[in-house]
């Protein structure tokens, strides 16, 4: 057996082209992202970045209802968009095996929520899988789609952040595609697909009987198994929990959860008669507690397990200390080394193009909604250029209430609304939001921040940029075109480097009555290569240590040696750009008053 080094990621890519996935779509959020990217590479295969997840989900239905075996991802929050067709999908039932990766983020290390998804599972009555390494990461996806295929249904594998991004050994039996039945193409079946009331009506107790069914696979299914060791503490876990209860109670007992809807309830009975003391173990909401708490039997768990952030070795074994069981043998619970690295906050990239906006945006005084996207950075000192960020498309919708509701409620507030979006983000939900804004006659400065790439997670493609997943060429959407296509005629491109001009084009747009539209078209910095040839060099005999190019928030800039003192004043530092970092971007050059800042000689 060959054996690879893989993330959970990476080796659900590899599970889903084992097993003879076809087609596979997705919209980018990580922790999830890596898993399409890393099956696009794969020979025979089509993949795609859709718009947002819903339409990713409906393009993975669309394929699965033909018999193909299909893959759909997604981070947490994205289910939510996707939830629609979902639920009617839990009816509909599916002929081919269709996937649905979830990946929860514990802790949001890139997230606005800490989501727990095993509950759309539950919700939607569908077979739910869950993974603790990257070995089981892989074979569950051959067994969600065998699920998948022999009781009609969509089923969910549900990784979380550490899963996902963990490296773990794989083994394989082979590096090709496995083959599996032929699909025999879309076949009419109206009282299955087409979901009107009448039809609904007989399907929704199909369901239920299959949540029955589903209940006996749970009983013996491989991936639920008991590992009797001391029977004076008993501990049910799952996902990467497991391994935190692993490490720090290795002489527990322990039900290791792998099918988590439905719960295999005889199992934990069963189980729980074994031990004197029983313990969940979870991350995020009680879960399997509360479902074992309905049985009637004695449980522990979130008294001791937090719901809050992620777990961890060290937060387990807290727990654990708390309930008086920790063994003597390890160290005290939450003791940390001494030392560690100074906390460094989170900026914007050096050259980032939407530097220029948000720190021209906080010389407006505006009311400003931002969306998803790296910009959401500019909530941070020193630009603190934002007032909100709630989720994908949420910007433009909510600067529309925003504006109506001063309108209306006569609110005296002269500041303006804007509503800052990422390209990327404008395609995923945006849209639509702009559509309700030219429609209801809103009074509304939109600004759509095309950088080129959806930036946050990492640099993959969107319907603007002309390539696909796979790199093919495509019609790259024209945003311009596109807006005034909607019924927006106020709408030009204005570059976020020049900060005059962009200065200028938000006054503008501030008198203007009526919503307006601006672009700014600048690439992501990390698309290119550092160009020596415009690194910006301090001039230290002009330099008088004001900070001014400090407010920028710029990476490259720091305060560097003292200025010699003059009697009476104050201790300053010149200021000091880093070459290494520094992409030329020039907006220090702009700020700098006393024209201490320019291009390197030569």
């Amino acid at each position: 057996m060959n054996k690879h080094i893989l993330s959970g990621n990476e080796a659900v890519a590899l599970g889903a082209f084992q097993a003879g996935v076809k087609v596979a779509s997705a919209y980018p959020g990580t922790p999830s992202t890596e898993i399409l990217q890393n099956f696009a590479t794969y020979d025979g295969v089509y993949a795609e970045w859709a718009p947002n997840e819903k339409v990713a989900l409906e393009v993975a239905i669309g394929s699965a209802m033909t018999g193909v075996r299909t893959l759909f991802t997604t981070k947490h929050v994205g289910l939510n968009v996707a939830a629609d067709p979902l639920m009617t999908l839990a009816y509909t039932g599916i002929p081919g095996g269709l996937l649905m990766v979830c990946a929860d983020d514990p802790g949001m290390h890139s997230s606005q929520n800490e989501q727990d998804n095993r509950f759309y599972a539950r919700f939607a009555k569908i077979p739910m899988l869950e993974p603790s390494d990257s070995q089981e990461a892989k074979d569950m996806v051959e067994a969600g789609l065998l699920l998948s295929e022999k009781y009609d249904t969509p089923a969910l594998l549900r990784m979380t952040t550490r899963v996902c991004h963990a490296k773990g050994i794989v083994g394989m039996d082979s590096q090709s595609q496995a083959e599996v039945p032929t699909a025999e193409g879309f076949k009419r079946d109206l009282k299955k697909f087409v979901m009107i009331p009448a039809f609904a009506k007989l399907r929704h107790p199909l369901v239920l009987e299959r949540e029955e069914k589903l209940k006996a696979v749970s009983e013996t299914s491989p991936f639920n198994r008991m590992e009797m060791n001391d029977p004076r503490i008993g501990v049910i876990t799952s996902g990467i929990s497991y391994q935190y209860v692993k490490e720090i109670m290795p002489e527990a007992s322990v039900l290791k959860l792998g099918m988590t809807f439905p719960l295999p309830i005889g199992m934990i009975r069963e189980f729980a008669a074994k031990v004197e003391r029983l313990f969940v173990v979870e991350e995020l909401e009680p879960y399997i507690e509360d479902e074992i708490r309905i049985l009637g039997l004695p449980v522990e768990g979130k008294a001791f397990f937090s719901r809050l952030d992620e777990l961890s070795p060290d937060a387990v074994a807290a727990g654990f200390d708390k309930a008086g069981v920790l063994p003597f043998d390890l160290p005290t619970a939450g003791e940390k080394a001494p030392g560690g690295e100074m906390p460094r906050p989170p900026l914007l990239c050096a050259g980032c193009p939407h530097r220029g906006l948000f720190y021209a945006l906080n010389k407006m005084k505006a009311i400003v909604h931002s969306d998803i996207g790296c910009y959401t950075l500019s909530v941070l000192p020193p630009l603190q250029s934002i007032d909100s960020t709630l989720c994908m498309g949420a910007s433009i919708s909510m600067a529309h209430g925003t504006a109506k509701a001063m309108a209306q409620a006569g609110i005296d507030d002269k500041r303006p609304v804007f509503a800052a979006i990422g390209d990327s983000t404008f395609f995923h939900s945006g849209i639509t939001s702009l559509l309700d804004v030219i429609y209801n006659k809103g009074n509304v400065n939109v600004i759509i921040m095309d950088n080129r790439i959806t930036a946050m997670t990492g640099g993959q493609q969107n319907p603007g940029t002309g390539k696909t997943l796979q790199m093919e060429e495509t019609n790259a959407v024209d945003i311009i075109t596109l807006v005034k296509g909607l019924g927006c005629s106020r709408a030009r491109e204005i570059d976020p480097f020049d900060l005059e001009g962009t200065i200028a084009a938000l006054k503008e747009e501030i008198d203007h009555d009526g919503p307006s539209v601006l672009v700014t078209k600048r690439p992501c910095i990390q698309l290119f290569r550092q160009d020596p040839k415009a690194v910006r060099v301090v001039d230290t005999d002009a330099c008088i240590g004001c900070k001014m190019c400090l407010k920028l928030g710029c990476p490259s800039i720091s305060q560097g040696d003292i200025i010699p003192d003059e009697e009476g004043k104050k201790e300053r530092r010149y200021a000091y750009i880093d070459a290494a970092t520094c992409y030329g971007c020039a907006l220090c050059e702009q700020v700098c008053k006393q024209n201490a800042i320019s291009i390197v000689a030569g």
